[in-house]
């Protein structure tokens, strides 16, 4: 029965976390205000109702209009763990569009972002490597990481966290080393790289190999290689039963035997037989980079010499069915498999 008598409970519909949104185009700027409250509380509603709102790609555009990039910026440095959770979340969002990235360099917000790399709160810390290395995506992000020097920052962090941020770190690190690996190479990433090999996880071991092949591109890449002892490494990983792993390890394998060091260090390893093995995988990309370290190793006499007795598998490849690719490879490999001064 109804009575005049008012409740007192908030409506079912009513988050009383989040702040109440304002009528049509005043959300945003109530919102970017009470960002900036000295109101812890209100801060945070302001945070979980942004949250939400973000998630719209209309309203994207508009916050950044008003001036939400500064105050997120600011609010990184609040001494409340929900703030700088929320805050990072949020910025990992806006990292999603390339007008969110843009702001990102036009506020010079990666520097304080990649300051919650240390954050206690994991949320904070996984949010940021989230934002960072969806930045990361993009040449202009790409240079904005190189140039604040946070290559030798997230190669320090990287065996340390959480498996989830090792791979956020990989997939960073695997971007900027597209136009530079120095950095990288000169603060221990192939020895960083050659410890993950090993891990549990198929998906860290994947990346840590397709880093190791990134890194390698250089010479120095490919001495510190054997060096750091990432070939038998590599090598055992060509039986892993993750199909991404055995191509990535084949790839750095390709490129690492480029070198005279590099190809007997693989052939003590045994990769040649390990490498034959694989030529029959079901999968093209496996075949291909199989095909291409094999032609290195034959490059070396005794490479040459140990190959002439499996030449048929490779002449095999020379019909593939899947791909042009593994043909001409194939093709190439047998020459020199078969090449006689």
């Amino acid at each position: 029965m109804a009575t005049t008598i008012i409740s007192v409970k908030l409506p079912p519909d009513i988050d009383p976390t989040k702040a109440m949104l304002a009528y049509g185009d005043r959300a945003l700027p109530k919102l970017n205000r009470e960002l900036n409250s000295a109101d812890l509380l209100t801060r945070q509603k302001a945070l979980m109702a942004l949250c939400d709102v973000m998630h719209n790609s209309e309203y994207i555009t508009e916050g950044l209009r008003v001036g939400i990039a500064a105050s997120l910026k600011t609010l990184l440095k609040d001494t409340d763990p929900t703030v700088r959770h929320k805050t990072t979340e949020v910025l990992f969002i806006i990292a999603g569009h390339a007008v969110g990235r843009d702001a990102f360099l036009d506020h010079s917000i990666i520097v304080p972002l990649s300051e919650l790399f240390n954050d206690k709160v994991y949320q904070a810390r996984r949010n940021a490597h989230k934002a960072i290395e969806m930045c990361s995506h993009t040449s202009p992000g790409t240079d904005g990481i190189v140039e604040a020097k946070l290559i030798p920052v997230l190669v320090k962090k990287l065996l340390g966290e959480e498996d989830e941020i090792k791979e956020l770190i990989l997939d960073t690190l695997h971007y900027c080393m597209r136009i530079e690996t120095s950095d990288a190479l000169n603060n221990d990433a192939m020895k960083a790289f050659t410890k993950l090999l090993s891990h549990s996880s198929p998906s860290i071991r994947y990346k840590a190999a397709r880093d190791i092949m990134d890194l390698s591109f250089l010479l120095e890449g490919k001495d510190k290689a054997v060096d750091e002892g990432a070939v038998p490494e590599l090598v055992f990983l060509l039986k892993d039963d993750d199909t991404n792993v055995r191509a990535q390890a084949a790839g750095a394998l390709m490129i690492i035997t480029i070198t005279t060091k590099g190809k007997y260090a693989a052939i003590e390893a045994e990769a040649i037989h390990n490498l034959v093995k694989v030529l029959s995988d079901s999968v093209s990309e496996v075949r291909l980079n199989a095909l291409k370290a094999i032609t290195t190793l034959a490059e070396a006499p005794v490479g040459r010499t140990t190959l002439l007795k499996s030449v048929k598998e490779v002449e095999n490849l020379v019909r593939d069915h899947d791909s042009p690719a593994v043909r001409k490879a194939a093709q190439i490999a047998v020459k020199v498999i078969t090449w006689k001064p």
